[in-house]
């Protein structure tokens, strides 16, 4: 993304370096199929139904990201939400890149991207996602983000794994992220 698409988009560049190729943009509907099938392929992900993608392009878009490659098509995303009893808090739900796209920096890209869009337009000031155990690229990434932006991080199980019905489920962590720093003003 140059600095001028990102001006357009009301994203401060400061912590954004996007993969050549690749730009951020706001999901669409008809991106809900294509999200699907990258969470799908990661094989690491909770696979949500196909129709919770589409609705989550549809009510979500707001607090959700997708960096396109040049032909337009998604290859990765985020998916988030403004916490209803935090309105200050972003929910990050899900992270997933496609396999020919990773190791490019671009979950860090989205992220950054992302936090900072919902920050300037919703005043967001804190991030929370939960992280199994053993999933060390997820920790990676956020705890790389919380030291980018000087915010603190703090760990808590938030669901034991005994919770879970379908058995033999990691514990999730909780992660809180924040305070995040102020977007700078428009230029």
């Amino acid at each position: 993304m140059t600095a001028a698409q990102a001006a357009l988009a009301g994203v401060d560049t400061e912590f954004l370096e996007m993969p050549e190729g690749l730009e951020l943009d706001t999901p669409r509907v008809e991106d809900g199929a294509a999200i699907w099938r990258i969470a799908r392929d990661s094989k690491v992900l909770d696979l949500n139904s196909s129709y919770s993608y589409l609705l989550w392009c549809r009510d979500f878009a707001a607090t959700s990201v997708v960096a396109r490659d040049g032909g337009g098509e998604p290859v990765g995303f985020i998916t988030g939400y403004i916490r209803p009893e935090r309105p200050q808090t972003l929910v990050v739900w899900q992270v997933a890149v496609d396999h020919a796209q990773r190791g490019r920096g671009l979950a860090a890209a989205l992220l950054d991207g992302l936090t900072l869009r919902v920050a300037g337009g919703l005043g967001v000031r804190s991030v929370e996602t939960t992280i199994t155990p053993d999933n060390a690229p997820s920790n990676r990434l956020f705890s790389s983000f919380a030291e980018r932006h000087g915010a603190a991080v703090e760990r808590e199980v938030l669901f034991d794994g005994g919770l879970f019905p379908d058995g033999g489920h990691e514990p999730e962590v909780l992660y809180r992220i924040g305070p995040l720093a102020a977007p700078a003003p428009p230029r």
